[in-house]
């Protein structure tokens, strides 16, 4: 089918670091596998930074942007037509694109393809625009009636980042979740943790923030530095935060065969003394992105139990305002654009 838009009215940043100016661009003829979908809204993140500030010749100008949800406006010829078609409600996110043929894609861990194509990444045809194309229309997300379009984005990387964990470290009701960071990633986390049945802990380093831990489902509060006096509690401790713990504090918070998951970046290499994940068998692990049925999963279950984003929305005229906010670590909980 043919696209619907012959120029895309994007918004970019044509130097490292510079604020978003617009740009316009022809996306030219669509691809067997593509879908088109035009942006009603996109999330900002911490990624989109990075991409706005990557090195770079000056002059190349950079979309950034994937936390997309909108409508699909046009599909490939080998598009699926009982799965997506035109006028649907979808959001896609950062992976937009894999191989389907490795041992990862086969096995259904898609988002550790190493061919995979990223819509966070690749900068130049971001979400921050009209209509973005995903390349694979595996990768396109039928959103659920429940959910509207301007809570739809951020499902897509902070959502799908704090969910998959619930799914690949076995979590069941019966366990008690901590949640390390009440930020972008950890309010959806401890909502998560609260509807999958759990008992949560939040812990965070501002106490001001317990009462608001507490209004997302968390049934306790813990400050950071309490944590060296907690030990053998938590069957999973999901640590979203950006930067570096006292890691060796947290792998003793946890109970044996517990495991600290980071879903936020260290900014340092980790230290921990090997012996207590020696003998009480416990595990560290990672992940930044999901896989395309944790993600159907996450959007399934958000709809059914109420799981939302907290967000602040901004018009596209006022896109760079919502980055530095971003920026300035101010935003409750996640920026959303309204393209």
């Amino acid at each position: 089918m043919t696209a619907s838009y012959e120029t895309v009215h994007a918004h970019a940043a044509v130097a490292p670091g510079a604020e978003l100016t617009p740009h316009e661009y022809r996306p030219g003829g669509l691809a067997p596998l593509e879908v088109e979908i035009t942006v009603t809204h996109c999330g900002v993140c911490a990624t989109d930074l990075r991409v706005i500030d990557a090195d770079r010749t000056v002059g190349t100008p950079v979309v950034p942007g994937h936390e997309v949800a909108g409508t699909v406006s046009a599909v490939g010829d080998l598009v699926d037509p009982d799965r997506v078609w035109v006028g649907q409600r979808v959001v896609a996110g950062g992976v937009s694109g894999t191989c389907m043929a490795c041992e990862f894609c086969l096995s259904g861990r898609t988002h550790l393809c190493p061919r995979r194509e990223s819509m966070a990444h690749r900068g130049d045809r971001g979400g921050f625009a009209s209509s973005v194309r995903v390349s694979d229309w595996r990768f396109v997300y039928p959103l659920p009636d429940a959910i509207d379009l301007a809570h739809a984005g951020p499902f897509l990387c902070a959502g799908a980042t704090v969910f998959a964990p619930f799914l690949r470290h076995g979590i069941t009701a019966s366990h008690h979740v901590a949640v390390a960071g009440v930020g972008g990633l950890g309010h959806l986390a401890i909502q998560f943790a609260r509807a999958w049945g759990c008992e949560v802990t939040a812990i965070s380093s501002s106490a001001d923030k317990a009462e608001q831990a507490r209004r997302l489902g968390a049934h306790h509060f813990v400050e950071s530095r309490e944590i060296a006096t907690t030990t053998n509690r938590f069957d999973a401790i999901l640590s979203t935060a950006s930067g570096d713990l006292p890691w060796d504090d947290y792998i003793a918070a946890l109970r044996p065969q517990g495991v600290l998951v980071l879903v936020g970046a260290p900014e340092q290499a980790m230290c921990i003394d090997g012996n207590a994940l020696l003998h009480q068998e416990k595990r560290i692990s990672g992940g930044v992105a999901a896989a395309r049925q944790e993600v159907i999963a996450m959007l399934d279950f958000a709809a059914r139990t109420g799981v939302r984003p907290v967000i602040e929305t901004f018009p596209a005229s006022d896109i760079n305002g919502a980055i530095a906010r971003v920026r300035s670590n101010a935003v409750r909980f996640r920026a959303v654009v309204a393209m």
